[in-house]
């Protein structure tokens, strides 16, 4: 019952939220979220002709930067369960007459997809508003290709006493009033910093990656342990 009550209540907040959720990320990142990918994507080494997934995909800014990566003779796929989050990846794709990305309404439990069938597969952001986090890291295990690579950006727990106090006051009492300000979602941006709080450390995810199969783990963090890489290879 908690499962789908988590599930539900992320699915009313990113259905909310969806047209004001791209300023919104630049605002509480101050920008930063834009260098944390760039940095992931050159260690990804992306090449053209490539397939990629990009899981919990929202607006579709990875999936875009992945099709942009594969080039024309790729193929990316932008997977997410929120109508109204697809709706402005759509838009981008339209707008920039990329013919190698698609977007698909999905479930992230249970992707609908045949084993072994992307280089890469790829979750920015959306790893923690998922119910269950080893379910969907073995779903993105089982559909990589053997000698593939599943990389999850995501926000981290700083390890830094003094940053991590700074860095929980920031997300419970500033965060919810940025959104109350520029996107008039004050309860939505209160549930984003809850789901961050409570998401696993670096060390914890890393376990999970191996648990869910994957080896030759990766982990970067970034601003000071606020966000974390994890990338692993399917052997």
């Amino acid at each position: 019952m908690e499962q789908q009550t988590k599930e539900e209540r992320v699915h009313h907040v990113f259905e909310k939220i969806y047209n004001r959720y791209d300023k919104m990320n630049s605002i509480i990142s101050f920008q930063q979220h834009r260098l944390w990918r760039n940095d992931v994507m050159k260690r990804m080494q992306v090449s053209k002709g490539d397939q990629a997934l990009d899981v919990c995909c929202g607006t579709g800014d990875w999936t875009m930067a992945l099709a942009d990566a594969v080039g024309p003779g790729g193929k990316v796929i932008g997977l997410d369960f929120s109508i109204n989050m697809l709706s402005v990846g759509i838009k981008k794709k339209m707008d920039s007459r990329v013919k190698q990305v698609e977007f698909e309404h999905g479930n992230a439990m249970e992707l609908p997809f045949e084993d072994n069938c992307f280089d890469y597969v790829t979750i920015g952001f959306g790893l923690r508003n998922v119910p269950n986090y080893l379910q969907v890291l073995k779903e993105m295990h089982r559909v990589v290709k053997p000698g593939g690579k599943v990389v999850c950006l995501e926000t981290s727990q700083p390890s830094n006493a003094i940053f991590k106090s700074i860095y929980y006051f920031y997300f419970s009492n500033v965060m919810p009033i940025f959104g109350k300000i520029f996107a008039k979602s004050y309860q939505e941006y209160s549930w984003l910093q809850e789901s961050a709080k409570d998401f696993p450390d670096k060390i914890k995810l890393k376990r999970m990656f191996e648990e869910a199969g994957l080896t030759n783990v990766q982990v970067k963090s970034y601003t000071g342990g606020v966000a974390a890489m994890h990338m692993g290879e399917k052997q």
